[in-house]
């Protein structure tokens, strides 16, 4: 009985199965029970741990099984003056590191990023993304992050490593000199910039990113709303068209806004009618030595819907926009396929121009890819 009382006063097995997805680093629990010397010590793939005996940094196991000894404890056995050896139980606080990948941690501006754009001046951007963290320095993790938190999750650290994130992330794309429109096809290498930016800072807590990604970098709700606009027209320059353009605009906003879907949609035309004629006749008054009495002119015919147009990356670059009759011209040049990657107002990103059912009709007389050769 004496016997069986004192083995239970000692651990002979320290282990750590995890079973749990976002535990950075766990106390080995012992309730004040002795480590025997000699005892056994299982540190699996993922894992590293780490001893703290009375407050100091000691000895640190990576992957594999140990017995532990007075001669693969060395910081320990200086700690404890064992220079002839030592078979008595000691006591040491055991903390098992977590060190494999956490992925899929988020990030992003909370307030928008002030830049000077060479295209459109001062502008606000938006960006958010994720990123990837691992324990790359146990021993360092533990002394400046943890200290002598029993269990510490990655929720614990994630907050302040995506201030640090949006910091680089904002200093990387007011310093790019990219143009707003040409973010979203260099992504990849802005991504790698901010990673490179980010890593030192980490480096001192211990950790590594191994990958950081941008997801997404949004303009301004006003602005993006004067793109489309933009894009609508065509970017042509054509005063005329203008004019149609805003009647047309003029005539679905007053339409809408009528209480009577009929009487609404005959003030929008009233509307969009008369202003056309008013710019008219602003135009034709800059010349009054050629102004001639004329009948009053017939109303203008309802504007054509406006065409949709494409702005093409290529080489890296965003070229356009394009309407569908360049598209083909470019096809016959060579520089446009179905694996070519468009964007037009009201889609979300980038596509394939195969994938995009407004273009089917430019590829029905394309042949698809050949079949791989054998």
């Amino acid at each position: 009985m004496v016997f069986n009382f004192l083995k239970g006063q000692f651990i002979d097995v320290i282990e750590w199965l995890d079973d749990s997805r976002d535990t950075l680093v766990y106390r080995f629990e012992r309730y004040g029970n002795n480590i025997m010397m000699g005892a056994k010590l299982t540190v699996r793939e993922g894992q590293a741990a780490v001893f703290i005996h009375e407050g100091q940094m000691a000895d640190i196991f990576g992957p594999g099984l140990y017995e532990l000894e007075t001669n693969n404890m060395p910081i320990m056995t200086a700690l404890q003056h064992w220079s002839h050896g030592f078979n008595s139980p000691f006591k040491s606080e055991v903390y098992f590191v977590n060190t494999r990948r956490f992925p899929g941690l988020k990030w992003g501006t909370q307030n928008p990023i002030m830049l000077r754009d060479p295209e459109f001046g001062a502008l606000r951007l938006r960006a958010f993304g994720s990123y990837t963290i691992r324990v790359s320095d146990p021993g360092k993790f533990m002394t400046e992050i943890v200290g002598t938190d029993g269990e510490f999750t990655e929720d614990e650290i994630s907050g302040q490593i995506r201030n640090i994130v949006v910091q680089k992330v904002s200093q990387s794309l007011a310093a790019s000199g990219i143009p707003a429109l040409d973010m979203a096809a260099n992504t990849h290498d802005l991504s790698r910039i901010i990673q490179q930016g980010v890593e030192p800072t980490l480096t001192d807590y211990g950790l590594a990113i191994p990958e950081l990604y941008i997801e997404n970098i949004s303009l301004p709700p006003e602005v993006e709303k004067v793109l489309d606009q933009r894009s609508s027209m065509g970017i042509v320059g054509d005063l005329n068209k203008y004019t149609q353009f805003s009647a047309a605009q003029a005539i679905q906003n007053a339409g809408s806004a009528g209480g009577d879907s009929a009487m609404g949609t005959g003030m929008g035309m009233g509307m969009g009618m008369g202003m056309a004629q008013a710019m008219a006749n602003a135009m034709g008054g800059m010349n009054q030595a050629a102004q001639q009495p004329a009948a009053a002119a017939p109303p203008p015919p309802p504007p054509p819907p406006a065409a949709t147009v494409w702005h093409v990356a290529e080489n890296g670059q965003t070229t356009g926009p394009f309407g569908e009759g360049q598209l083909r011209d470019l096809m016959a040049q060579g520089r446009f396929g179905r694996d070519t990657l468009i964007w037009t107002a009201g889609m979300d990103g980038w596509k394939k121009a195969g994938e995009v059912s407004g273009l089917s009709s430019l590829f029905a007389t394309m042949p698809p890819p050949p079949p791989p050769a054998g």
